[in-house]
């Protein structure tokens, strides 16, 4: 060690011209040995997201960029939380900026990121607080509206929840009407009780856990929309209202497991609800189905090329990939083939986060439908031929995929089939042919 005593330096000094030891550190190379501050930048809009309950991550992004190449609506716009984040550093107020609702909570950003900034927690925080000013796009109030009322975003009567099982093919009985406990009570959600495609599903699912032997039964008119979709737009409130109505269902009968359609119900069950006071054992339907996927009765071979589309809310954000492969990999004449986007790393469907109602307010701000742009990577994985299927597992696709379909031109290229559909078509005999 020297002898020589330390100097203290107070200030660097930058000259214009200065060479050591045949280095060149002249002007603008040797301001990096001096602080510069950085406080004129204003504090306040990053202050104000991250004193907000869930917005506090935002303040540990460090612009590595990492999110931004994974963001599915990156892909079809200029988007990313890393863009998010540097707006707000420059004080922009982000309830006033449409990007707040661009975000579909996919949750893949938060998947590739080292500082855990999560805007599944920060988006639906600043959403929140849109809510209670008001500034929401009209298409999503409409559906707060219908959920308020209805229990429903398609604002159509409890009464009709259950009006697809008429056209079933199987009896489909009422949990209220039984008068006994059942082993699963079947939550059949709002798109599969209302949308046409969706019924389709719901029949299927009638027949299949018939054809089983299942022990079930479903709540009908008592049940509501599960709410997680309306949480994630940020109308808090509402989902705890619906989560309490419920829950408060769920609480008049016996029943030893619940097994859900939707991802967005499966979320919503399994991690939101506990705080709310329900507990108890949720299962996707698949994940249900692959339990029993040994003692289906096959009397089909389907023959086709099939490629999988991972929900958000199942695979990413909850973990569940194999589920929906085994039994895709169980039905006679499937072959499973991969998209590029797939399991963890899987695309969007667009409908995450509330995305399911602002279509037309997203179709301003971005070059194409995140359907579309799954669509096309459907086609080319499959569907060459012109006979390649898109199996999903979550109500929001069907229909999002068929209108995809049709508006890229794919028509007759490939078509969109849940799970639950192709089980049940392989499930029947074969129809007779004529000479």
């Amino acid at each position: 060690m020297s002898d020589q005593p330390l100097i203290k330096v107070d200030r660097i000094l930058e000259k214009e011209h200065a060479v050591i030891d045949g280095i060149d550190i002249s002007g603008r190379w040797n301001r990096m040995f001096s602080q510069r501050s950085i406080t004129e930048y204003p504090t306040e809009a990053m202050d104000w997201i991250t004193g907000l309950d869930g917005g506090e991550s935002l303040r540990d992004c460090y612009q590595c960029g990492k999110c931004v190449p994974v963001c599915p609506v990156q892909h079809v716009g200029s988007y990313g939380p890393r863009k998010l984040h540097v707006k707000v550093l420059r004080g922009n107020n982000l309830i006033d900026d449409p990007d707040l609702w661009l975000c579909t909570t996919c949750g893949n950003c938060f998947r590739v990121c080292p500082k855990e900034v999560n805007p599944l927690q920060i988006m639906p925080a600043i959403r929140e607080q849109a809510v209670l000013q008001g500034k929401v796009p009209d298409e999503l109030a409409q559906a707060f509206a219908n959920l308020q009322r209805q229990g429903n975003p398609q604002g159509e009567s409890p009464r009709k929840r259950v009006d697809w099982a008429a056209e079933a093919g199987v009896p489909v009985p009422l949990i209220g009407e039984l008068g006994r406990p059942v082993d699963v009570l079947w939550y059949v959600s709002d798109y599969t009780s209302y949308h046409p495609r969706g019924k389709d599903a719901a029949r299927a699912m009638a027949r299949v856990l018939t054809a089983l032997g299942v022990d079930f039964a479903i709540l009908g008119p008592e049940e509501r929309s599960d709410g997680d979709s309306a949480r994630l737009a940020g109308e808090t409130g509402l989902f705890e209202l619906l989560a309490e109505q419920n829950i408060k269902a769920f609480g008049k009968y016996a029943f030893a497991r619940l097994v859900v359609m939707d991802p967005h119900a499966y979320n919503a069950f399994r991690n939101h609800y506990p705080r709310l006071g329900w507990t108890g054992e949720v299962l996707h339907y698949t994940q249900f189905l692959a339990e029993h996927v040994e003692r289906i009765a096959w009397r089909s071979r389907l023959d086709l090329e099939v490629t999988y589309h991972d929900p958000c809310y199942l695979g990413r954000n909850n973990g569940e990939y194999d589920a929906p492969r085994k039994l895709l990999a169980a039905i006679p004449g499937v072959r499973l083939a991969e998209m590029p986007h797939n399991r963890a790393n899987g695309y969007c469907c667009g409908g995450g986060g509330g995305g399911m109602w602002l279509d037309g307010f997203v179709a301003e701000h971005v070059s194409e439908r995140l359907s579309e742009r799954r669509v096309r990577e459907a086609v080319a994985t499959v569907g060459t031929d012109g006979s390649g299927v898109l199996s999903v597992a979550c109500p929001y696709e069907p229909s999002r995929f068929e209108d995809a379909v049709k508006s890229t031109g794919n028509d007759g290229r490939i078509v969109v089939r849940d799970i639950i559909e192709l089980i049940d078509q392989a499930m029947q005999p074969l129809p007779a042919t004529t000479a």
